[in-house]
């Protein structure tokens, strides 16, 4: 195989992700030329509305999957927090590179940190995972959407729209962003996305070739913890757009998951752990969910789907 065609999202993060790996292939196989091929995906297009209210699941894979269903792209590069737990058939995402940071990063121009914001600021997230947290620890804060690419949104912070905008960690140092004051949230206080700085590479199952040409870009604990928080979300049958954070480190053979489902202003936080074998990461997830699902997260998800289908 000397050509392949990577689908990709256009924004300039997807690019850079997309980029990443047509690099290393090149690097690791002398000789072979990788294309992109730009796609718009539902979720591009449509940025005048919160993701919550879109609906749907794969807001920003599905044109994406055609492109390799029908033979003008060979392999597809992801951000894992945006591909849905249920995959087209005939496809598979089997390559999951190192891990980038899963934090999330509290950004302003005027203050240092999410306790030092005044009372009733600003701040910016298209994310109910981010509002639900940053409602729990700050009540007192006002939640505004902020919705299109990375450095779309650190504008609009520059611009004085927001006191502050949260952003994922891996986004901004992928692209080389920043704003003039930053605070890194993360566990145990803050938890992330399912899989949040984790890439996935997806390509046709019955395209063996490509999958050994590939297989040098795995990485196993990566795969591990990202089999975990997928397997929390698919037993909770949640999607992207929904207050579900989790949280998986690896500790020899053994990965211990952190689950989080809250309403939307965080009024009702659930959070549970869970921990196994390695080999069992996707048990362990969808177990804790039926843990958590029992707590009352049931109850909490089917209110969040009603008010945001309204």
């Amino acid at each position: 195989m000397k050509k392949l065609t990577i689908a990709t999202r256009g924004s300039a993060l997807a690019l850079w992700q997309a980029n990443h790996i047509k690099d290393r292939l090149e690097a690791e196989h002398p000789g072979l030329s990788v294309d992109l091929l730009k796609i718009k995906t539902k979720g591009d297009k449509i940025l005048d509305v919160p993701l919550a209210k879109v609906g749907g699941k794969g807001l920003f894979v599905k044109e994406i999957e055609e492109a390799l269903l029908d033979g003008r792209a060979q392999l597809a590069v992801h951000s894992m927090k945006d591909v849905p737990t249920e995959l087209p058939e005939g496809l598979e995402v089997g390559i999951i590179p190192e891990r980038e940071a899963h934090t999330d990063t509290l950004c302003s121009v005027k203050y240092d940190g999410l306790k030092d914001l005044p009372r009733g600021a600003v701040v910016g997230t298209s994310s109910l995972r981010r509002q639900s947290q940053i409602m729990a620890l700050r009540p007192d804060l006002k939640i505004e959407s902020l919705r299109g690419n990375v450095g779309t949104r650190v504008q609009k912070l520059l611009d004085g729209e927001f006191d502050a905008i949260i952003l994922a960690t891996a986004g901004l140092k992928r692209l080389g962003l920043s704003a003039p004051k930053q605070e890194i949230l993360c566990p145990p206080d803050f938890l992330p996305a399912v899989a949040q700085g984790a890439l996935g590479i997806e390509y046709r199952i019955d395209d063996t070739e490509l999958r050994e040409m590939i297989a040098f870009l795995d990485h196993p604990a990566t795969k591990h913890q990202v089999l975990a928080e997928r397997g929390f979300l698919t037993g909770l049958d949640g999607g992207c757009q929904v207050p579900i954070a989790a949280w998986s480190v690896i500790e020899g053979d053994m990965v211990r998951l952190t689950g989080f489902v809250a309403d939307v202003d965080g009024s009702r936080p659930i959070r549970m752990m869970a921990e196994g074998h390695v080999d069992n990461a996707w048990d362990v997830g969808m177990v804790l969910a039926g843990k958590v699902l029992e707590a009352g997260g049931k109850a909490i998800l089917d209110e969040v789907y009603a008010r945001e289908a309204r």
